[in-house]
C-alpha cells in the first residue's frame, strides 16, 4: 500500500479523469457542498462559506500525507470540469471504506458508478484490499441502488451507528470483497 502513497495517483476511464484536489478546486467543491441535495444524506452540514471548501481540501490532502485515505476529483475528460469527489474515507490493511459526491447536474448519468468502478478496482489491485465498505444512510435509496450494481452486497444496519447533524443515524452496511469482485 505504501507505493500508492508516493505520489498522489491518477485514474482514468472512459470518460473521466480523478485526480488530485488542488486548491483552485475550491469554487468547485463548494459549488458541490453548498447545495442540500447533496448533503442530505452526507456527514457534513451544507456548506454557507466558501472557506470550508478550503479546509476539505486541506483535510484532503493531510489526510493522504498521513496515508490514512484518498480523496480524488471527479472530472470530465471532456472539459475538465470537477462534478464531485470519490475515494478511500479510511483505509485499514486489506479494508477500506468508500465515500463519494456529486454534483446534481451530473446525477443519473452513470459517472458515479463509472468513478466508483475505477476506485474499487484500485482498492483491489494498488491497495491490496480484501474488502471495500461503504456505509449508506437508510434513507439514501439511490446510493444502495448504485452499490448493488457495483457488486456490494447489504450485510445489515447498523443502528444509531453515526452521530451527525445532531441525531444519531442508523446505516446500511455495504461490501465487496476482492474473491467476488475477481468472480464477476
Amino acid at each position: 500500500m505504501d507505493n500508492a502513497f508516493a505520489a498522489f495517483p491518477e485514474i482514468e476511464t472512459d470518460r473521466l479523469l480523478l485526480r488530485e484536489i488542488m486548491p483552485e478546486d475550491a469554487p468547485a467543491i463548494y459549488r458541490i457542498f453548498s447545495n442540500e441535495q447533496v448533503t442530505r444524506y452526507y456527514d457534513l452540514v451544507t456548506y454557507t462559506d466558501p472557506r470550508q471548501a478550503e479546509e476539505l481540501i486541506d483535510f484532503f490532502d493531510e489526510s493522504f500525507e498521513l496515508e490514512r485515505a484518498i480523496r480524488w476529483g471527479i472530472t470530465r475528460q471532456e472539459d475538465g470540469a470537477l462534478i464531485g469527489t470519490c475515494g478511500y474515507v479510511w483505509l485499514r490493511t486489506y479494508r477500506g471504506e468508500i465515500g463519494y459526491d456529486l454534483h446534481p447536474d451530473y446525477w443519473g448519468q452513470g459517472y458515479m458508478q463509472e468513478a466508483l468502478d475505477a476506485i474499487v478496482d484500485f482498492g483491489f489491485s494498488e491497495l491490496g484490499l480484501n474488502r471495500v465498505e461503504a456505509l449508506v444512510m437508510v434513507e439514501n435509496a439511490a446510493s444502495a441502488h448504485l452499490l448493488r450494481r457495483l457488486g456490494f452486497q447489504e450485510e445489515g444496519i447498523l443502528r444509531q451507528h453515526d452521530f451527525f447533524k445532531g441525531q444519531f443515524h442508523d446505516m446500511r452496511l455495504f461490501a465487496l470483497l476482492a474473491q467476488d469482485y475477481y468472480a464477476e
